[in-house]
C-alpha cells in the first residue's frame, strides 16, 4: 500500500515529453519514490524495478494494477482538491454577494429613516408654528374679550353716573319744590 501521509509517488511537473528520462530521487528514510508518468504504465512498473525501487506497490501479481490505483488515487485526490477549492471560492463569492445585498438593503433603510424623520421633523415645526399661531389667537380673543369687557363696565359705571346725577338733580328739585317722591312713598306704606 502507499503511504498517504507521504510525498505523492508522481510528480508530474517533472516530465512533459514520454520519451524524455526522468530525474529519480530516491528518498531514503520513506518509501516512496517519484516516479514520472509515462503512457505506458508497463514501463513505469519496468522502471521502478529495473532501478530496485520499493514503491510500497505489489509486483508481484499485479504491479501494473497497482500503479494504475495509485495514479488513479493522486488523480482522485487532485479532482477532490480542485472541487474543494471551487466550493470554497463560489462559497466565498455567495457570502460576498450576500454581505453586498445585506449592505444596500441597511443604506436603504438608514435613507428611508431619515427621510421620515426629516418629514417628522418639518411636520412638527408646521404643528408648533399652528399652536404658535393658535395661541397667538386665542390670546387676540382674550384680549378682545377683556376689552369688551372694560367697555361694558366702563357703560356700566358711566350710566351709573348719569342716574345718580338724575336721582340728585330730582332730589334737589323735590327739595327746591318741597314734594314727596310717590313712589318711594309707595314702599313705606303711605
Amino acid at each position: 500500500m502507499v503511504e498517504e501521509e507521504s510525498s505523492p509517488l508522481v510528480s508530474p511537473q517533472n516530465y512533459e515529453h514520454k520519451n524524455e528520462e526522468p530525474n529519480e530521487k530516491i528518498e531514503e528514510n520513506n518509501t516512496l519514490a517519484i516516479v514520472p508518468i509515462l503512457d505506458d504504465k508497463e514501463k513505469i512498473s519496468s522502471h521502478v524495478q529495473e532501478k530496485g525501487i520499493d514503491s510500497g506497490i505489489q509486483t508481484s501479481t499485479g504491479g501494473s494494477k497497482d500503479t494504475d490505483t495509485a495514479l488513479a488515487k493522486v488523480e482522485s485526490e487532485k479532482r477532490l482538491a480542485l472541487i474543494k477549492a471551487w466550493e470554497d471560492n463560489e462559497k466565498t463569492k455567495t457570502e460576498n454577494k450576500a454581505l453586498k445585498k445585506l449592505s444596500a438593503v441597511g443604506s436603504w433603510e438608514n435613507t428611508k429613516k431619515a427621510t421620515i424623520e426629516a418629514e417628522l421633523r418639518q411636520i412638527q415645526e408646521e404643528l408648533e408654528k399652528k399652536k404658535a399661531e393658535y395661541a397667538e389667537k386665542m390670546k387676540n380673543k382674550m384680549a378682545e374679550i377683556h376689552r369688551e369687557a372694560e367697555d361694558k363696565r366702563a357703560m356700566i359705571k358711566a350710566k351709573e353716573g348719569e342716574d345718580i346725577l338724575k336721582v340728585e338733580e330730582i332730589a334737589a328739585k323735590f327739595r327746591a319744590t318741597g314734594n314727596m317722591p310717590k313712589k318711594f312713598l309707595r314702599c313705606f306704606g303711605y
